[in-house]
């Protein structure tokens, strides 16, 4: 799967650049964003989930990934009954 929608954004903060990830769909909406200072390391693995997550969820409208949904795994359909369950 080729990882067009993701980018690694370094910004600029007293003269240290704090880690940040951004998944951005076509649209140029961003779907996920995380900034990170340095002592805290990123998950690749985590980004590349969370980035099929977004990516099926755009194909699939009216399904929902869950938290630590992987690819082929089982989704949702989203409900006022899941809130704070998921």
């Amino acid at each position: 799967h080729q990882l067009t929608n993701a980018f690694d954004v370094h910004i600029g903060a007293e003269g240290l650049a704090l880690r940040g990830t951004f998944v951005i769909n076509p649209d140029g909406i961003i779907k996920t964003a995380e900034i990170h200072s340095n002592e805290i390391a990123r998950d690749v693995s985590e980004t590349v989930r969370k980035l099929k997550a977004a990516q099926y969820t755009a194909a699939n409208p009216g399904e929902v990934c869950p938290a630590k949904w992987k690819e082929g795994a089982k989704t949702i359909a989203p409900s006022l009954d899941l809130v704070g369950k998921i």
